[in-house]
């Protein structure tokens, strides 16, 4: 097999691995309520926000950058699985699950373009660039946007506590403040209404 076709075959082979991410659930609902949605459908929605609303970033971004890490930072989960926001015993693995996931995923690819994507799945976990900041702010906010939309189903669903909430968006300001003065309003009418636990 030449270069070319050992290359475009590499990369076919990545985009058929990648379609498995279309059968991770994440535990926030669809806006209607009706079904949990995926992993696939959660990546789109962030690089679909992230096109619509980079004028609210902190900081200049370089948009396409942002929407590529966004689109792939939940990839790890075709191995690692996906966990659960305030799942405790989970998060404390998390880690070296996707770490080893990402190390198999990405290595699927022509050298270069493992690179491009190991590199920006580990700028977005670290969240030290002005594209990280803004895409971990997306990935935060999303799902306050469906659940409040949904009636706050799996905030009930999962008995979640503000404080949970807060905690988890400490640094979700520092993509932007706009939308998480926007966010904490969603967030403060969900207290109101009791679908949001205030301890």
């Amino acid at each position: 097999m030449d270069d070319k076709k050992e290359r475009l075959q590499k990369q076919m082979d990545f985009i058929l691995e990648a379609d498995k991410i279309k059968k991770v659930t994440r535990q926030t609902y669809l806006s209607d309520g009706s079904r949990k949605e995926n992993d696939a459908e959660h990546s789109w929605h962030l690089a679909l926000m992230c096109g619509l609303l980079a004028e609210y970033a902190n900081e200049k971004i370089d948009v396409g950058k942002t929407m590529l890490m966004v689109l792939i930072h939940d990839m790890v989960e075709i191995d690692a699985g996906d966990t659960y926001a305030y799942d405790t015993s989970g998060n404390a693995t998390k880690r070296e699950r996707e770490v080893k996931a990402a190390e198999r995923i990405f290595h699927l690819l022509p050298e270069d373009q493992e690179k491009l994507l190991r590199n920006l799945w580990e700028e977005f976990e670290a969240s030290k660039t002005p594209e990280a900041r803004f895409a971990l702010a997306l990935d935060k906010i999303q799902p306050v946007l469906l659940n409040d939309a949904s009636g706050g189903v799996s905030w009930k669903e999962h008995q979640v506590r503000l404080s949970q909430i807060l905690n988890r968006n400490q640094k979700t300001p520092e993509g932007s403040e706009d939308l998480w003065e926007y966010a904490k309003g969603l967030i403060d009418k969900n207290v109101k209404n009791g679908n949001i636990q205030t301890e």
